[in-house]
């Protein structure tokens, strides 16, 4: 695993260790930002299930000027403070412990938005279309932002939730990427 492009291009990132994270591959986290980028000029990002960090890293090496990055596993949270002092991204990044549901309402509560939504859930606790309705619900998303899903092949998402609309999907392998967006489509 590395930082494909951008600023710290190359730079290699540490796996959460042991089983319970599944990590994005880089050929799966190149066509996500070729799909939506590849580069942005500013911006906030979230990585919701941040796994090691790897998406949210990549989206601060490709230009967003921020990342909150949120995940439950201890591991996950060692790792991801890891991947972001070796890239040198501390001051670009805030890092939480948290689970899903109780991050989104505190990020509610700080009436932020954001350009760019990673929804990576663990493939046996997803619960996407819920999670992008409260974030739709509550404005979490800015009007042109982008919520990148990432999910098994099997999960089907509705073409619409709320005011989100789908506007692209992918699949590789066991993976399928499902791209909304509020302000039309945005990618390529």
């Amino acid at each position: 695993m590395r930082v494909i492009s951008g600023e710290k291009r190359g730079i290699p990132l540490k796996a959460v260790p042991g089983s319970s994270t599944r990590p994005t591959t880089d050929k799966v986290k190149e066509s996500i930002f070729n799909m939506i980028g590849p580069y942005f000029s500013g911006g906030t990002a979230l990585d919701l299930y941040a796994g090691s960090g790897g998406l949210g890293i990549e989206a601060i090496s490709r230009g967003m000027t921020k990342t909150i990055f949120v995940d439950q596993n201890k591991k996950a949270i060692d790792t991801i403070k890891q991947n972001l002092q070796q890239c040198r991204f501390e001051e670009r990044s805030e890092v939480y412990r948290n689970d899903s549901q109780r991050a989104l309402k505190a990020l509610v509560k700080r009436e932020i938005a954001f350009t760019l939504i990673f929804l990576d859930p663990p493939y046996a606790k997803q619960n996407i279309a819920n999670e992008i309705s409260i974030i739709l619900d509550h404005d979490l998303l800015e009007e042109e932002g982008i919520i990148v899903c990432e999910h098994v092949h099997t999960v089907v998402l509705p073409d619409t939730i709320g005011q989100g609309k789908k506007v692209r999907e992918e699949t590789y392998g066991e993976t399928t990427i499902t791209i909304y967006t509020v302000g039309g489509d945005v990618t390529k």
